[in-house]
């Protein structure tokens, strides 16, 4: 399969994009992209419909308050979630979130993605998500300590080693993670940890890594080499910053980077190893010299081989996608491309790896975490990257396969390999609990 010229992938054939496009709506919440992306490929599956519905839904949703002890001396309450999507592979699996807009319908929909996610890379676990609602740049760090404490507490026995395992997210870092598993008193509660505190090596740069190697694998699949590829890397956190010089280290050409104060470009490559990832601060743009700066979104419509998405959902739309002019999409983020977005793409011929796929690096090391906890080891960092990148690959072609067979996206093809494995699993468990 040769890659697509630009004048292939700029000019979408207008009438059927519009025409998809209208047909959804303009705008999605995630739950909503997410069970689109559910329906579609069950739709095109011989699938249980009892099976189907049931993993429409949580298995729960746990709203709880949280009264935290400011610093001078007032109480504050907050309001935290936690959903917890399936458990029929194994104990519920995702990030906390400190964020003001965190809400239950996200948490429901990124515990959803995390179940597939779990699913496609054969990792033993199913999807759960959650956070609080808080802005964390408010707390002081005593403040986020008794508010991660209270969120413990009020979480109860809903989480713990083999019910729940929680994860670094959005507002929350190695140090949640450890004050997390300290107060619940299980280090294999939560995963993300210090390195020094039962963490693993190499957690904190496999989402990155995975990201970085299915671009790789999905670019070279058709017949071009990796090296001079043009790269745009929209978000440079610690998912986009990983791809990007692990990318720039196998001979691309990372021409353009991003970060919240907006995007960094050079035509002939940037020279990553010299940029510095400020995470969720801004700080690229003012602390690099390069050729050209402009906004955010205007990366999304470079002319590069290959764009990855690695900062927020939804950035990829009926309006953004038409300008689009990369051969590949990589998702990075989560949920960065809404369902009328994936109409337009599918219909110009661009290949979007998706996010179960791509970024499924985090919660992959995150059980290599587990393990480690659980069984009282120390794997190397070596062994990490040589166990993750074997995963990868494995799951990674197992997607190519089914999309070449059945001539699908290669989303869909990540679906049914996720939604295959999961069902399977319900089965099983529907079995035992008969």
């Amino acid at each position: 399969m040769a890659i697509p010229t630009t004048s292939d992938t700029r000019t979408p054939s207008g009438d059927a994009v519009e025409r998809q496009s209208k047909r959804i709506q303009k705008t999605e919440s995630p739950v909503e992209t997410a069970r689109r992306q559910f329906d579609r490929v069950i739709s095109s599956l011989e699938f249980d419909p009892r099976t189907a519905e049931r993993l429409r839904h949580p298995a729960h949703v746990h709203r709880v308050s949280i009264p935290v002890e400011r610093d001078d001396g007032s109480v504050e309450t907050f309001t935290g979630y936690r959903a917890q999507h399936n458990d029929a592979c194994g104990p519920y699996k995702g990030g906390l979130r400190y964020h003001p807009e965190v809400n239950a319908e996200e948490c429901i929909a990124l515990s959803m993605w995390m179940a597939w996610k779990c699913a496609v890379m054969d990792v033993p676990f199913g999807g759960g998500k959650g956070g609080v609602a808080v802005d964390p740049r408010t707390l002081s760090d005593e403040e986020k300590t008794r508010l991660t404490r209270g969120f413990v507490s009020a979480l109860g026995d809903t989480v713990g080693p083999t019910r729940d395992v929680v994860a670094p997210d959005i507002g929350t870092d190695d140090e949640t993670m450890r004050l997390f598993a300290a107060a619940y008193g299980d280090p294999a509660v939560a995963t993300g940890k210090p390195a020094n505190a039962g963490g693993s090596l190499g957690r904190e740069e496999a989402p990155g890594r995975s990201v970085a190697l299915c671009t790789r694998y999905a670019y070279e699949s058709t017949g071009n080499a990796l090296d001079g590829a043009t790269v745009a890397v929209q978000g440079f956190g610690s998912v986009g910053a990983n791809a990007a010089r692990l990318l720039d280290e196998w001979g691309a050409s990372v021409v353009a980077v991003s970060d919240v104060d907006g995007a960094l470009y050079d035509p002939d490559g940037l020279h990553i190893s010299d940029i510095e990832a400020y995470g969720d601060e801004p700080g690229v743009v003012t602390g690099y010299d390069a050729p050209e700066t402009f906004d955010n979104e205007s990366l999304l419509s470079l002319d590069v081989d290959v764009l990855i998405p690695a900062a927020v959902g939804g950035v990829l739309t009926a309006d953004t996608a038409p300008e689009v002019r990369a051969s590949f999409v990589v998702e990075g983020a989560n949920g960065p491309t809404t369902t009328a977005a994936d109409a337009v793409f599918e219909e110009r011929g661009i290949t979007v790896v998706p996010d179960i796929l791509a970024n499924a690096g985090g919660v992959t090391v995150s059980y290599f975490e587990w393990l480690q906890n659980r069984n009282d080891e120390r794997w190397s960092l070596e062994r990490v990257r040589e166990e993750l990148d074997e995963r990868t690959l494995r799951a990674t072609r197992a997607v190519e396969e089914v999309a070449g067979k059945r001539g699908v996206s290669w989303r869909e093809a990540a679906y049914e390999v996720a939604l295959t494995r999961v069902a399977d699993a319900v089965a099983v468990t529907s079995c035992r609990e008969v």
